[in-house]
């Protein structure tokens, strides 16, 4: 298991935009899949978008046309572009990798080997 890094959440009024990054050095994600979750207490972590090694994307219901997940493999970066950030989306957001892309579903937790310690978004209305 391997320890990622997320940054970029904050704080923002509703409408606005964050960009989230997940950068762990060493850590090569051009042959994992890639999943941005988030969590509020008492809940269980949702997922909210995953992106496999093909470039195929996928996203929860909730964040559809708002969020955006895409990856610079050069970078061995994962970011998570938030758009029309609205108070229901205040969460603890985690990046996780998965070294075998193809076994469960994305927005599984379970499936997932590496996490990071999850950074902040408070979005007020």
């Amino acid at each position: 298991q391997v320890q990622l890094v997320e940054s970029g959440g904050g704080s923002v009024q509703a409408g606005g935009s964050l960009r989230l990054s997940c950068s762990t050095p060493g850590y090569t994600t051009a042959n994992k899949r890639m999943a941005w979750f988030r969590q509020t207490a008492g809940k269980e972590r949702e997922g909210v978008a995953g992106r496999y090694p093909s470039g195929s994307t996928f996203y929860a219901d909730s964040v559809k046309g708002r969020f955006t997940i895409s990856q610079d493999n050069a970078k061995n970066t994962v970011y998570l572009q938030m758009n029309s950030l609205k108070p229901e989306d205040t969460a603890m957001y985690y990046c996780a990798g998965d070294p075998s892309p193809y076994v469960g579903g994305w927005s599984q937790a379970g499936n997932y080997d590496d996490w990071g310690q999850g950074t902040q978004v408070t979005v007020s209305s």
